[in-house]
């Protein structure tokens, strides 16, 4: 049996969505800025991503821009909102469990002069209100929090940050980095007093490479790419139409049936945490009261005394199953988490630590495939396992 349980990382692409993609790059292959029909009906194509996403969000058509993933997409949020708006000051507010996405983005900002505050998170990975209020300045231009922790699947509170920081300075743009909470929750950016929304496609069983930018009408952005002037100047360069119609099909199946899935995910995730903690040795992270609401329905972070992460991870990959030892972004670099650092993990279970993604191809039948395998491989790897 093969268990892919490495959502979080990427997902397997909706048929629907492939099938799209590919009439769009076979047969309506035009540029969008061509005159003739090819690039009309390219046209058409766009027009259909820009109207469903934005039909979906609850926002303008012209505050969306679409990017090539979620990365671009946190980089054109804080540089472009950062140097457009620096003149009334030069503080960021962010949080110490962002994506490498955000974090690395700001410490280039530091190196540009601006200032960055960066919230601690309680045991939870949940930032404390007060700490955010305690932080803002007059002289705070930007906020940046990520609404899903991609590692350990933590919610933080974006409603009432979004309500606090309008309150204390009115002027300080709000970005939230939700890729891996859309999908998961309908987002509806104005109602939150989010100002700038990051999205990814390959995280909602969408296309890689292409992502998308909410930027709320009186966001002033300075663009990071410079070329032809596509996407109002903000986002040169030729737009990814198979990419941009794929995300918008897969956001369209995904909103179809959501709530529904998400109660399913959080019943995998239920049977996932009580089979696992049969064992000895067990920390389920990011649980706070020990309840998995409040957290994220697909994401499941395990942390196994006495066993490290890579060992455990090949050993399931032996037997098809396929989780993760952390972020994929840094996979290949392997370091303690700074998320469990940051939550108070203790140092021994830095490096025993796996996550577990589900989608909602998982099925019951896998998760208990999974389960048995770790019953019998844990005694096991721990006997032989030298620390």
């Amino acid at each position: 049996m093969e268990v892919y349980l490495d959502n979080s990382a990427t997902t397997k692409v909706f048929p629907e969505v492939a099938e799209l993609m590919t009439k769009i790059m076979c047969e309506d292959y035009g540029n969008p800025s061509s005159l003739h029909s090819k690039g009309v009906q390219a046209e058409q194509y766009l027009r259909y991503g820009t109207q469903t996403l934005a039909r979906l969000l609850k926002v303008g058509e012209k505050e969306l821009l679409f990017t090539s993933g979620g990365t671009e997409s946190d980089n054109l949020a804080l540089i472009g909102a950062a140097r457009a708006n620096r003149r009334r000051g030069s503080h960021i507010i962010t949080t110490q469990i962002e994506h490498p996405a955000v974090l690395r983005t700001c410490g280039e900002l530091e190196n540009s002069g601006f200032r960055v505050t960066y919230l601690p998170v309680d045991r939870s990975g949940r930032i404390r209100l007060e700490d955010l209020e305690r932080a803002m300045t007059p002289d705070t231009i930007l906020v940046s929090i990520m609404h899903t922790n991609n590692e350990v699947g933590s919610l933080q509170p974006i409603a009432e940050a979004g309500s606090l920081i309008k309150r204390k300075n009115p002027c300080a743009l709000f970005h939230v980095d939700a890729v891996q909470g859309f999908g998961k929750e309908k987002l509806y950016p104005k109602r939150m007093n989010v100002d700038l929304l990051s999205v990814s496609g390959h995280k909602i069983h969408g296309p890689k490479g292409v992502g998308l930018l909410y930027a709320g009408e009186n966001v002033k952005l300075s663009p990071i790419l410079f070329g032809g002037g596509q996407q109002r100047g903000l986002r040169s360069g030729t737009e990814n139409v198979p990419g941009i119609a794929g995300l918008a099909k897969a956001a369209e199946l995904v909103y179809g049936h959501m709530e529904e899935d998400v109660q399913r995910l959080y019943r995998l995730k239920k049977m996932l945490i009580e089979g696992v903690l049969c064992l000895e040795g067990i920390r389920i992270n990011a649980l706070p009261e020990g309840r998995v609401e409040g957290t994220a329905p697909h994401v499941t972070s395990i942390s196994i005394a006495g066993v490290r992460s890579e060992v455990m991870l090949h050993a399931l990959e032996e037997r098809g199953i396929y989780v993760s030892a952390g972020s994929a972004c840094s996979a290949h670099k392997p370091q303690p988490s700074e998320t469990l650092k940051a939550m108070g993990v203790d140092k021994n279970l830095l490096s025993s630590t796996l996550r577990f993604s589900t989608s909602i191809f998982t099925t019951e039948e896998e998760i208990h495939y999974t389960l048995q395998q770790m019953y019998d491989m844990i005694p096991m790897l721990r006997r032989y396992t030298r620390y």
